[in-house]
């Protein structure tokens, strides 16, 4: 993936904000509830397990990915996958931008896993120790989300188990400051990024970023 394909994950976790918080942020309120004398260290627990389960799940993604130039016949399918990442990042950039809300449908592709891991998330609340944190945030990584699903798409795409961990890395820090500062700063950071010129702003260079991998790829369609 290229760099501004990097650059555009990181600004649909930023920016996708809203999203992100009424996915997840009902479980870090909780944790931020509970008074811990050292709060901060299970907010990060947390996070670094929810975004560790991300990085698993795009090293999969991507190593799928990559079984396309593993076969000669397949030639065409990395081509084929760099598209389809491109023309996700152009609905995602439109999404930033509040002209859709179709990422629902996404997510129920991944109910029935869901179904089966949330008991085990159930075990290690509430969670008052590091210890319970780190698990209880791997195991809400999976939590169906259709950002995380469009981010999934570009790993895919991503050729190796490296790349498609370093996409979802890259994604997941992005989604860092929405739910990491949950409960202290949050307010005024969700109201700078629901704002209307921000999500247009950002939208639009995700968007940017899609079409010109799009005219990239059209470019090299002759040598697929």
């Amino acid at each position: 993936m290229p760099e501004p394909g990097y650059a555009a994950l990181f600004l649909v976790g930023l920016l996708g904000g809203g999203h992100c918080v009424g996915m997840c942020g009902g479980i870090v309120g909780a944790l931020a509830a509970q008074g811990a004398t050292t709060p901060w260290r299970l907010h990060l627990a947390y996070n670094a397990g929810r975004i560790f389960s991300y990085c698993l799940a795009g090293a999969l993604a991507g190593a799928v990915g990559g079984l396309g130039t593993s076969f000669g016949a397949l030639a065409g399918a990395q081509w084929l996958l760099y598209v389809l990442a491109n023309l996700m990042l152009v609905a995602l950039g439109i999404y930033l931008m509040g002209f859709t809300a179709s990422l629902s449908a996404v997510e129920r592709l991944g109910q029935a896993l869901w179904r089966r891991l949330a008991p085990l998330g159930k075990r290690f609340l509430p969670a008052r120790t590091v210890g319970q944190a780190l698990p209880l945030g791997m195991v809400w990584g999976w939590l169906p989300c259709g950002l995380v699903y469009s981010a999934l798409a570009t790993a895919l795409a991503s050729g190796s188990a490296g790349r498609g961990a370093l996409s979802m890395l890259t994604f997941g820090l992005g989604t860092l400051p929405n739910l990491l500062l949950a409960g202290v700063l949050l307010s005024r950071f969700k109201r700078f990024a629901q704002a209307r010129a921000v999500r247009w702003t950002a939208g639009a260079l995700v968007v940017a970023f899609g079409m010109l991998g799009l005219f990239r790829a059209a470019s090299a369609a002759g040598t697929v």
